[in-house]
């Protein structure tokens, strides 16, 4: 299990924040939680195929996603609610949002809150995914304002790059050696090694006896 880094500890003062289920995180735990989140910005054939799996599996989890993905692939947006998982924010557009200014932080989730609303009657889950991770005291304070637990994680690996995929079985490997319990771990969806390995994936981690929970059941210990 992974100590939060001590820029995260800081981030901790100014919003909601979700990296680890401290709930339950110790592995002396009578249950093994694990909890599964996609960054999905858009569709190259991959996405369809995690959620074929997860359909499959009976698994659920979270996507946070773009407003190019409702605009360009609206019936995957669509899946994602209808098969049960939670989709939530991960802003309209993918900027840096330590370089925008409250205003325009506001109007970046809000631009994806309303084209969700608009296109499909429905209102996002209240998760937010900084993009790329990056954050400031003035981006985490803008997404509490308005409603949003920031989500983190305590698991992921370079899974972005479509021209550099990494081998199916090391990133295996790596992905079931550091999970762990209360672990968030973020997988993107437009990977090919993730579309290929998760099926198997999922079915390691249950064998070693780990349940796929939901980021609202961090809501329900908060409250």
């Amino acid at each position: 299990q992974p100590q939060l880094d001590g820029y995260l500890s800081e981030a901790e003062k100014y919003s909601d924040l979700i990296w680890i289920d401290k709930c339950n995180s110790s592995f002396n735990n009578n249950e093994k939680m694990i909890y599964l989140t996609f960054d999905a910005g858009y569709e190259n054939g991959n996405i369809e195929k995690i959620l074929d799996v997860m359909r499959e599996t009976e698994v659920t989890g979270a996507f946070f996603i773009l407003s190019n993905l409702i605009d360009k692939n609206p019936e995957l947006v669509i899946r994602m609610a209808e098969e049960g998982h939670l989709v939530c924010n991960h802003t309209s557009n993918h900027k840096d949002m330590t370089k925008l200014s409250e205003s325009e932080i506001e109007n970046e989730l809000r631009a994806l809150e309303t084209l969700y609303s608009e296109t499909f009657g429905a209102s996002l889950a209240p998760f937010y995914r900084p993009p790329e991770g990056k954050f400031d005291r003035k981006s985490l304070s803008v997404a509490k304002k308005l409603g949003y637990h920031t989500a983190f994680w305590s698991l992921a690996y370079a899974d972005w790059d479509n021209d550099k995929q990494p081998d199916p079985q090391k990133a295996k490997s790596l992905l079931c050696s550091h999970v762990h319990n209360g672990a968030v771990i973020l997988l993107h969806p437009t990977s090919k090694t993730n579309a290929d390995i998760l099926d198997s994936l999922l079915c390691e981690w249950e064998a070693q006896g780990y349940r796929f929970g939901s980021l609202m059941e961090f809501t329900e210990k908060a409250s």
